[in-house]
Formats: C-alpha cells, structure tokens, sequence
C-alpha cells in the first residue's frame, strides 16, 4: 500500500507541477495585458516597463509549464531520454528573450530623459500594487522544490524580481504624486532594464551550460572521480562524463578498470546508490573492465588525463 502510494505521489507532484505553472501563467498574462495597457493609456514607460518585465515571467512561466508538460512525456525510439532536455533549454530561451527586451527598454528609456511627459502618479501606484500582489502569490506557489530545479529556480527568482520591480513603480508613482518629479518615470524604466539584463545573464550562463551538457553547478567532478576510484578493487576510472539530462535528473558515464572477477553487479548495485545518495547522480551507467586498461589504450588515440 506504501510503495503504491509513495508511486502516485510522485506522478501527482508532477501533474500539479505543471497545473500550477499553467495557474500562474494565465493569471500572469491577464495582469500584464492589464497593466501595459494602462502604461499606453497614461504614458507611463515605469508601468510599461514593469508590464515588459511581467511579459518576459509570462514567456518564461509559459516555457516552463510547457517543458514540464513536454519532460513528462514519455522516452520514445527516437528521443530516448524523452524530453527532460526541454527543461534546460526553456529558461535558455526565456534568458536570450529578456535579454533583447531589457536593451529596447533601455534605449527608450534615456530617449525619454530629454523631455518626460507628465504620467498620473496613482494610477501607476494602483496598477503596479496589483502586480506585487500578483507576483508575490505566483512566487508563493511554485516556492516549493525551487533549489533543485533550474526551470522552478527561473520562474521562482523572475516572480520575486517583478514584485520588487512592481514596488519600484508604486514608489515612482507616489514620486511623481506627491513631487511632479517627471524624471522618476524614465528613470524606474532604466533601473527596469538593467535589473532584467542583470538577472537574466546568470539564467543565460547557467541554461546555456546546461544545454551544453556542462557538469551541473552543484556537483564536485573531481570528488565523484575520487569516490569512485576509492571504491573496493577499482584500479582506475576512465571517461567519466556527468551532465544534465533535465530538472533535478543528472547522468554519469565511466569505466572502472577492476582486475578481480568478484560479484560486479551487487558491487555495481552499491555504487549506484551511492552515487545517488552522495551526490544526487540518479542515472549512471558503469562499465567494468577486466585487465589493465593496455589494450584499451591503444584503441583511444585521446590521452585518458585530458577527460
């Protein structure tokens, strides 16, 4: 009855997974239509901005919910790792999106710091205070898991960046209330800019390594290569390779070269689990070798220390 249920929990972690980022998505893109078409109504680039920044969360919420709708789907023939890999490129193209974005903001921006035109301060206040609520109770939402999993990370991070700038517009607003400082308008805009093109290049570096099978972040490869040639009649450890295969899932590859003819597969059982237990590594494939590794030198014209 336990493992039965422990089985559909999992399944329905992920099913709400992606019913929540749709949830959010949709609510998202109802307030960021709201919200740039105030920023048109009044002239307002602070509210435009921040309704940019909401957009660039829609594109990118819109991504993950599809990637985890996409990384659910089963392994076929032909993609037989299924399409996990969908996770890694979706925050890649949400980071290359934003990034065109956050320059256009910009350059209109400083266009605007000539001659500001006048933008009634409460209405900013009030649109803007919609999107903190908004934003806060989508972060709220997807809180959960957001360490492990890039996809969950970028929507997490976006969400708590568009209050923030939300705020920055409501602070704008009541500049301009109570001051008539014309300037704040523009100015919030720019601030915008730079902070989505800020927060957006660590997104960009991160999901273009991953996407680039880079060993992930959080993983030691010199300590997983030393706790495998720690292990009991391993002499060596050839071609370890360790990357991401999608949210919270990572592959290794090596060969252990282990002379002894003993048990392997209870010895490669051990090791799996370990590898999953030590360092999160949950789809590894081992090949043992018998012999010394000569023969296999000749084979490989690549100097195995290069790996």
């Amino acid at each position: 009855m336990h493992a039965h249920h422990h089985g559909h929990g999992h399944d329905h972690a992920h099913g709400s997974a992606t019913r929540t980022f749709a949830a959010i998505t949709l609510i998202n893109l109802a307030y960021t239509a709201l919200e740039a078409g105030y920023g048109f109504y009044t002239n307002s680039l602070a509210l435009l901005s921040d309704a940019l920044h909401n957009l660039g969360d829609v594109a990118g919420l819109a991504l993950a919910w599809g990637a985890a709708a996409l990384a659910r789907r089963r392994p076929t023939e032909r993609h037989t790792y299924g399409w996990r890999r969908a996770t890694l490129l979706s925050p890649l193209a949400n980071a290359i999106l934003l990034m065109v974005f956050s320059g256009a903001l910009g350059w209109e921006a400083v266009r605007r710091f000539s001659q500001p035109p006048s933008v009634p301060g409460l209405t900013v206040m009030v649109v803007a205070a919609i999107g903190i609520a908004v934003n806060l109770g989508a972060a709220w939402l997807v809180r959960d898991g957001h360490q492990h999993d890039l996809n969950r990370k970028g929507a997490f991070l976006h969400l708590m960046a568009d209050a923030a700038v939300s705020l920055a517009a409501v602070l704008a607003g009541a500049g301009m209330l109570a001051f008539g400082w014309t300037l704040l308008d523009p100015l919030t805009a720019l601030l915008v800019g730079v902070v989505i093109a800020i927060g957006t290049y660590g997104l960009l570096r991160d999901s273009f390594n991953a996407a680039m099978d880079a060993v992930p972040e959080n993983i030691d490869q010199p300590r997983v290569q030393a706790f495998l040639a720690a292990q009991p009649g391993v002499k060596a450890v050839h071609h370890l390779h360790i990357w991401p295969l999608g949210a919270g899932e990572i592959a290794l590859t090596a060969h252990l070269v282990r002379p002894d003819k003993g048990d392997h597969d209870a010895f490669i059982d051990r090791i799996t689990h370990a590898l999953d237990h030590e360092f999160g590594i949950n789809h590894p494939t081992l090949q043992i070798e018998h012999g010394g590794g000569c023969e296999h030198d000749r084979h490989d014209p690549a100097p195995h220390h290069s790996h």
